[in-house]
């Protein structure tokens, strides 16, 4: 047994629709499934996070730094990664995901001007260096902002 096997027992899941506290008959009347007494046995509970009073969490850890809302995470590739392609070929962020160059192209991918190439390949991705895009276009290659 591990983790994904684990599985709630059988009947004890109710649905959405299912009406809590109607008579004992039902199998969840009287307190509902909420117990006795205290302050979740209530109606209006806290809000999530609250401690009852002593400074929450959230509001005890220092904050750090800015993230800024508007940057994208761009995946940089060297141009000596695109070498595992055959000459002539049409290089785009789906066929560098099949090669195993790129895991995850999150925002985009640019290729760097790390590197040789010597193939002629056409490259459609989001971004080039200019250094990649001069030796992409010296070897007759097609470097395409997509």
């Amino acid at each position: 047994m591990d983790l994904s096997n684990l599985r709630p027992a059988e009947g004890s899941k109710h649905g959405d629709r299912f009406r809590r506290g109607r008579g004992h008959g039902s199998g969840n009347g009287k307190t509902a499934g909420k117990g006795h007494k205290g302050q979740k046995a209530r109606s209006g509970l806290p809000r999530p996070g609250f401690e009852g009073g002593q400074m929450p969490l959230y509001r005890r850890i220092p904050k750090r730094g800015f993230t800024c809302i508007n940057s994208k995470d761009i995946v940089g590739i060297n141009m000596s990664k695109l070498e595992v392609f055959d000459d002539g070929a049409v290089v785009t962020v789906d066929s560098l995901i099949e090669a195993g160059i790129v895991k995850n192209p999150r925002d985009g991918v640019k290729i760097l001007g790390g590197g040789e190439l010597t193939k002629k390949l056409t490259v459609q991705v989001n971004a080039f260096s200019a250094s990649a895009k001069e030796k992409i276009e010296a070897l007759g290659g097609k470097a395409e902002v997509i």
